[in-house]
């Protein structure tokens, strides 16, 4: 952004937010804007991704064991621009276009490694009903976010693909998990905006061959466009099994799509799960991951990939740009998320937060 256009907004007294009260009651509500702590810059939003966590607060009234006790705005994957810089000087100053690492990792009393701040047990989420009070989510027009959330972007950024960037990085963190790719097969089981993420990371990490697997035709659409060299429907059991790839990202979520990333795994191979299974037992083939020597490795957000992901876009090297399938204005928000439930019709849907002129 050109230095001209950095300057102080005048800010309102309330802003237009998307609120989960329960299942089934999303508003889009005027909220009265706080005053911002010194070490927080205010954030004018102009596109949020709507994420799976989102869907389910709206749908259940919770996201896995998180569980709606109060109302809760929504909303972690953004991009927008720096409307008023901090107090205490602290993070990009004012007209700077930014993207936001949502966690905030807390203290707790299991042990973690140092360097994986992503397991701290105390960790928070904006948007989040993991904990009471809640932490509210950032899909407002104006929202006050700690400086060390704010990541500066390259002006040459488009900022509608920024609102990509934290779902990107779940997929960066994945693929990551599965060490070197270069040369090697992969094998994506669900092709949702994190799978097709997933897709796009791989092609860059330099895997040869990169087959996409999901139930529908849109999925597989998109997952081409981005890298996929081959696509397979879901229900296609003996086409999986013969991919014998040497990572499988498992992204689908559900134990169906588990059991075929061990199949579809070659002997010795790694299978990464980056889909959250549903709480409890589940049925999963573990004779087969013991027979064959899988390495079976949970990813669970992401660290420091952010940075890695704002430089591949900046420079080129990460195409993602097709995994955006539709972009609603925030007063239509609730058919946007009407949209993003239909996975098969639909890849990432943004709302944008722009004021309508």
């Amino acid at each position: 952004m050109a230095s001209s256009e950095i300057r102080e907004v005048q800010l309102p007294a309330s802003g237009p937010a998307v609120v989960a009260y329960a299942a089934g009651d999303l508003r889009i509500e005027d909220l009265p804007l706080k005053a911002p702590a010194a070490a927080e810059a205010v954030v004018e939003v102009r596109y949020g991704g709507i994420c799976g966590s989102d869907l389910h607060y709206w749908l259940h009234g919770a996201a896995g064991e998180s569980v709606l006790k109060a109302p809760l705005v929504l909303g972690h994957e953004i991009a927008g621009v720096v409307a008023s810089a901090a107090a205490d000087g602290s993070g990009p100053a004012a007209g700077t276009p930014v993207a936001v690492h949502p966690a905030t990792p807390g203290p707790g009393a299991a042990r973690y490694p140092d360097d994986r701040p992503n397991l701290s047990p105390g960790c928070t989420y904006l948007g989040s009903a993991a904990r009471f009070p809640h932490t509210d989510g950032a899909f407002s027009r104006y929202v006050n976010l700690p400086t060390r959330m704010l990541r500066e972007l390259p002006g040459t950024l488009d900022l509608r693909t920024a609102a990509l960037i934290e779902p990107a990085s779940v997929a960066w963190h994945a693929v990551g998990r599965a060490g070197d790719m270069a040369g090697k097969t992969a094998l994506v089981i669900g092709c949702g905006p994190i799978g097709a993420l997933a897709v796009a990371v791989l092609k860059r990490a330099g895997a040869v061959r990169i087959v996409a697997v999901d139930m529908h035709p849109k999925p597989l659409e998109i997952a081409r466009a981005v890298g996929a060299d081959e696509v397979l429907n879901a229900g296609d059991a003996e086409a999986i099994a013969a991919v014998e790839a040497d990572v499988v990202i498992e992204s689908s979520g559900n134990h169906h799509g588990l059991a075929s990333a061990v199949k579809g795994a070659v002997r010795g191979g790694k299978v990464v799960m980056v889909g959250l299974l549903p709480s409890g037992p589940q049925p999963v083939f573990i004779s087969l991951a013991i027979t064959r020597e899988l390495e079976l490795q949970g990813s669970f957000r992401f660290n420091d990939e952010i940075d890695d992901v704002i430089a591949a876009l900046a420079d080129g090297s990460l195409h993602i740009d097709p995994v955006i399938t539709h972009q609603f204005p925030l007063a239509r928000g609730l058919e946007a998320f009407g949209v993003a439930r239909n996975s098969a019709e639909s890849g990432k849907v943004l709302l944008d937060f722009r004021p309508v002129s």
